[in-house]
């Protein structure tokens, strides 16, 4: 890390999160937009009161269930999550058997060889969606990121998609697939069509999916599967934004000692 925080300033786990998305373009993993996305998540981090909600443990849970029970889970990594959670996707790959892909929207050799470096120093044996293996295309997406891996993405019925962009979502769905993202907005195209969104910072919900998948994984299919039938992502994202209307009302009153009444 380039700068030393000291362990009792209020905001450290933001600053050193924004650390490693620093040194992540450094090191070319993290493209410069992707320092921009990172900001806007933060905002909203900050609205959710920087804490992992009952209502997000609820998504995880079905997410890693939605995992559990798939055929061919992949999950797809970009610039910012392989910065911020490469060891707990590497976690989350081996205990619900999902491969790891590589699907980049500012495409560069350059990029690719850093993230796979770091997925590969994090343990993962396999990484799908590199430039030497074969590749096909989702319809109706003309950016890099329709390339995917035929026997990754291509073949999937369940691909997690941390931090995505609202298209390829969109064309993921078309094609049949189950979406499961992370995205701290409930706003966003991605989260309002995926099916299932976690309204979370990736570096809280991440080692929490691992938790649960250690948790789920001796469940019977059955079971898991009446997990992911009883969930409803459009309550889940009417219930996340209400918390972050009644966090915003509780600042308010906390730090201007006023009321939004008034």
């Amino acid at each position: 890390m380039s700068i030393e925080i000291p362990p009792d300033h209020p905001r450290r786990i933001s600053l050193e999160t924004r650390e490693m998305i620093i040194e992540g373009h450094q090191k070319h993993i993290v493209a410069t937009a992707g320092l921009l996305a990172h900001g806007r998540g933060e905002a909203f981090d900050y609205f959710i009161g920087e804490t992992t909600t009952e209502q997000s443990r609820h998504a995880v849970r079905a997410a890693v269930a939605a995992m559990l029970t798939a055929e061919h889970p992949v999950i797809s990594v970009n610039g910012n999550v392989c910065a911020l959670v490469p060891e707990a996707l590497v976690q989350l790959s081996e205990l619900t058997s999902a491969p790891l892909e590589i699907n980049l929207f500012y495409y560069r050799k350059e990029r690719e060889d850093a993230i796979l470096k770091v997925l590969r120093d994090a343990g993962a044996k396999e990484v799908l969606g590199t430039h030497d293996r074969p590749s096909e295309t989702i319809p109706e997406l003309s950016s890099n990121r329709r390339k995917v891996d035929p026997d990754g993405i291509g073949r999937a019925d369940v691909v997690v998609v941390p931090l995505e962009d609202g298209d390829r979502t969109e064309a993921l769905r078309k094609m049949g697939k189950y979406v499961i993202t992370i995205d701290l907005n409930p706003m966003s195209r991605t989260s309002v069509h995926s099916n299932i969104t976690i309204v979370d910072n990736i570096v809280r919900c991440t080692p929490l999916m691992v938790e649960f998948a250690k948790e789920l994984r001796t469940e019977s299919k059955e079971d898991l599967r009446d997990i992911v039938q009883a969930f409803n992502n459009e309550k889940n994202l009417g219930k996340s934004l209400e918390i972050i209307v009644n966090h915003l009302k509780a600042k308010v009153v906390e730090d201007i000692g006023g009321s939004l009444e008034q």
